[in-house]
């Protein structure tokens, strides 16, 4: 046999260690792809999925509100939108161009249009135009041969039947702003609103709804492949208010022209069944977005079209104040309904002189005549006794000056002045700020829905609140029941008073608003004028004897005021009215508000939880 030679040894030695190298080599990758395959494998597979599958939130639809019958007052249609997707033409200077030719584009839009492209990838949609007509639709859809990349989508948009009726009431939504989307990304849904007044506003989070999802296939650039499963979102809660829509309506047709307001409100649980307020405003101009001339409009508007006067506009409450200021005495035991004073058609302070509204004065009075006959000395006399503190908290009582529990954005609380107010701002109070407060004047504002609370606590001896919403989906909420709301805290000796004296107002004669008198024999109304100057009246105009505030310019006549409940006997509803500048309560408000007590008493929505016959066919039609 053959030995082995030197180099054969070297030869056999470097094919092991190469067979060795190999299989230490594939011996690692096989465990690596065991690794990956076996033990990592599920996490792999999700990850591929993932990448194939794009989950996105698609905006759920919004909940509607509606009236204590059904009525929709905020709800949705159908908005059908043109968008562009960039990569499908290859000249989108020709396309805006020629779509421009079927619905105008303002160069604003087209600028940010292109924006919109360079910010994204060409494959991703952007809105071109929301808010389509039909014809304008069917008119893209004729001409897309000449709109490549241009196609047509329906979504959703909110829709106020009433408009202008209801908007300080229901609110507006409007597109999100990048804030909102900061502290809420979800906020980023394409066609998703938030509510920005009213009581779009005060829903927002039960109105929104919960977002659905979809998923896409994609390709590896993110492009949309087909569409593997939806889910729609869970729409939002339905929202029923106390409101009437046939009632504002007639409020609404009442107040005419006036740059005024009224509330209706039940007595027995605060509900508010009307809530008027001229002029108003078309709320969905903020859905699709308002224009530059419109905000200039409405700023130029010496009327204030977007101020809710019911709830935010403040004026001084005239004579109205005096029932007020008549129980501070009584509850405070300074005055006693008996206490006649005599009035000579003014009243002296040292060397300031204040007036009655009647020159020749009224002569002796007790307090239920000074009522009757609005007799400003009375009270001038009955608020230097009894001071302004306690007639603040008489006033505050009564839900005048003060925070009520109005379910609606933006309600002022109006004002009540007091000594400590006063001092805080580095004055002593003076005895003519508390004679002037007597008959509503000087400091003192409060709100028309304050006016109509003030009213419905003297006639039930309730701390009723003002409240708008009545259901939240199916839920009923506090508030409906006039056990709900406690005792006011007057005695009913005081109450009685009150009520007697405004009875008198109107049914009794001599009485300052004998044209608030209903003409049906079975109810009867009780009520209390009232006229706020804006503008001084000096002492030489005034002992002239021939000044005349009517023939003062709009804006410097005094504002006419009435409140009110009926029936007299079982009082049930409570209305105010505030007429702007409209010079006397007994001539401007007290008609108004007869005639929309009326037509509530007819109708008595507060009695009912369906609507009439006729009504419902109105609403079917």
């Amino acid at each position: 046999m053959k030995t082995e030679t030197p180099r054969t040894g070297v030869f056999t030695r470097r094919a092991l260690l190469m067979m060795g190298g190999q299989v230490v080599l594939l011996g690692t990758l096989a465990a690596r792809l065991y690794q990956v395959q076996v033990v990592d494998g599920a996490r792999y597979a999700t990850l591929a999925e993932e990448n194939r599958i794009s989950a996105r939130l698609i905006a759920p639809p919004r909940g509607r509100i509606l009236d204590r019958f059904g009525t929709v007052i905020a709800g949705n249609k159908l908005n059908w939108r043109a968008l562009l997707i960039a990569e499908q033409t290859s000249d989108m200077t020709a396309t805006l161009g020629n779509f421009s030719r079927i619905v105008s584009l303002a160069d604003y839009e087209r600028a940010r249009i292109e924006r919109e492209v360079r910010r994204h990838r060409r494959f991703i949609p952007i809105m071109v135009r929301e808010f389509l007509t039909w014809d304008e639709m069917a008119a893209i859809e004729v001409n897309a041969p000449d709109l490549p990349g241009i196609l047509v989508d329906v979504g959703t948009s909110r829709m106020y039947p009433y408009g202008e009726q209801l908007a300080h009431i229901a609110g507006y939504v409007a597109p999100p702003s990048e804030d909102d989307v900061a502290e809420d990304p979800g906020l980023a849904l394409p066609g998703l609103r938030v509510g920005r007044a009213g009581l779009e506003k005060q829903h927002e989070p039960e109105l929104r709804g919960t977002a659905g999802a979809v998923q896409l296939e994609v390709n590896a650039l993110g492009r949309v492949i087909r569409e593997l499963d939806r889910q729609e979102g869970v729409p939002g809660e339905d929202v029923r208010l106390t409101i009437d829509v046939s009632l504002q309506q007639a409020v609404l047709d009442r107040l005419g022209d006036e740059s005024a307001s009224a509330v209706v409100l039940d007595c027995r649980n605060g509900e508010v069944l009307a809530m008027g307020t001229n002029p108003s405003f078309d709320p969905s101009l903020f859905n699709a977005g308002v224009s530059q001339a419109q905000w200039a409009a409405w700023a130029q508007n010496k009327h204030t079209p977007l101020l809710n006067r019911a709830t935010a506009g403040v004026y001084a409450p005239g004579s109205t104040f005096k029932m007020a200021v008549a129980s501070a005495a009584l509850e405070s035991g300074v005055m006693s309904p008996g206490d006649r004073v005599t009035c000579p058609g003014f009243f002296d302070l040292g060397n300031a002189r204040f007036h009655c509204w009647r020159k020749g004065g009224h002569g002796t009075l007790d307090m239920r005549g000074a009522l009757k006959n609005s007799c400003d000395v009375y009270f001038y006399e009955t608020a230097r006794r009894v001071g302004i503190d306690r007639i603040a908290a008489m006033a505050h009582r009564f839900g005048l000056g003060t925070e009520l529990q109005i379910d609606l954005p933006g309600a002022r609380p109006g004002f009540i002045p007091t000594r400590e107010w006063r001092l805080g701002h580095g004055k002593a109070w003076a005895p003519g700020d508390t004679v002037v407060a007597g008959i509503g004047q000087g400091y003192i504002q409060v709100t028309p829905l304050q006016l109509a609370t003030y009213a419905a606590r003297i006639a039930t001896g309730r701390k009723v609140e003002p409240h708008l919403t009545r259901k939240l989906g199916t839920v009923l909420q506090p508030g409906s029941l006039p056990t709900d709301w406690p005792n006011l805290g007057v005695s009913d000796r005081s109450l009685h008073l009150l009520r007697d004296g405004m009875w008198a107002v109107v049914n009794e004669a001599g009485g300052t608003a004998p044209v608030a008198r209903l003409p049906d024999p079975r109810w009867q109304l009780a009520g209390k004028t009232g006229s706020s100057q804006v503008h001084r009246v000096s002492r030489e105009q005034r002992e002239q004897g021939n000044f005349d505030s009517a023939k003062l310019p709009w804006e410097l006549r005094p504002h006419a005021l009435f409140v009110c409940y009926a029936p007299y006997d079982a009082p049930r509803y409570a209305v105010s009215v505030v007429v702007e500048h409209g010079n006397a309560g007994a001539a401007a408000a007290a008609p108004i508000a007869r005639d929309i007590m009326k037509d509530t008493l007819q109708r008595d929505p507060g009695g009912r939880d369906e609507p009439t016959a006729a009504r419902v066919a109105q609403r079917d039609s």
